[in-house]
């Protein structure tokens, strides 16, 4: 069967495209570049690297999270977004983690688990098994027609070719433009419960600027971060809770947020 076969060790390209999607999605950048361009004339840039994980890959019986927690507990993934080098060879060895975009799917699920909000998904084929509960997230649509306008403004594959250049992890001006300026976010963070929650627990403005600061960012804020909001609190820019609301809305809108890094 073609099934069997696929995935025997004597046929090399089945193993070697996973090893490398894995780590091009993890990485940002294929071991072999593009990703998909998997060719005897496309030399990968480290070929100890791939041969070492599809040998773990076809050992572990394919076992894909053994591989993704090999790539995520390795140095690679763990160094700096900080470059160390601007020469090429440093982006095609990894040298430094190259940020990018968060992706589609996990943005707009971040964006309503911070305030408590959902967003509505729909199929342009107008079928009875694409009703998509309220509750469910973006990463959790299997099919690629059923989708909403952030999905498809921030590049979320629709999954027609099967290529991975689908997929635009960029950020581009009118994404930008759509988190700083757009109806839907503001009425997200005005009207989600659960942000509303978090600052309605008042407290000093220390307080309330951690609890949004680990909400969003999971980290607290620094003393610079915490002097700064109290600052703008107290300033009389805008009143009562919207003050904290602009915050949110700023750290929603910081590259800490959008970006891996």
């Amino acid at each position: 069967m073609f099934a069997d076969w696929l995935i025997r060790p004597e046929n090399p390209w089945f193993t070697k495209a996973i090893v490398n999607r894995t780590w091009a999605w993890v990485m940002g950048r294929g071991i072999i570049h593009e990703t998909d361009n998997i060719r005897d004339d496309n030399s990968p840039s480290d070929p100890e690297l791939l041969a070492f994980l599809e040998k773990e890959l076809v050992s572990s019986g394919y076992d894909l999270k053994r591989l993704m927690r090999l790539i995520l507990t390795s140095t690679a993934y763990q160094f700096s977004s900080i470059p160390k080098s601007q020469a090429p060879e440093a982006k095609a060895h990894f040298a430094s983690y190259p940020l990018r975009r968060v992706e589609a799917e996990l943005l707009i699920d971040a964006l309503n688990n911070i305030t408590g909000g959902s967003d509505l998904y729909t199929s342009a084929v107008p079928e009875p098994f694409t009703y998509i509960p309220k509750n469910m997230s973006a990463v959790e649509l299997a099919d690629g027609s059923i989708t909403s306008p952030f999905l498809t403004l921030f590049g979320r594959s629709s999954r027609s070719t099967g290529m991975e250049t689908e997929r635009v992890n960029e950020l581009a001006s009118v994404q930008w433009l759509h988190m700083l300026n757009s109806a839907t976010i503001q009425n997200k963070l005005q009207s989600g419960p659960k942000l509303a929650t978090i600052i309605s627990k008042g407290g000093k403005p220390g307080e309330i600027a951690e609890r949004l600061y680990l909400t969003i960012l999971s980290r607290f804020p620094t003393e610079a971060d915490v002097k700064a909001a109290e600052d703008y609190a107290k300033s009389g820019a805008t009143q009562g809770n919207n003050a904290w609301l602009d915050l949110a809305w700023a750290l929603i809108n910081s590259p800490e947020f959008l970006l891996r890094h």
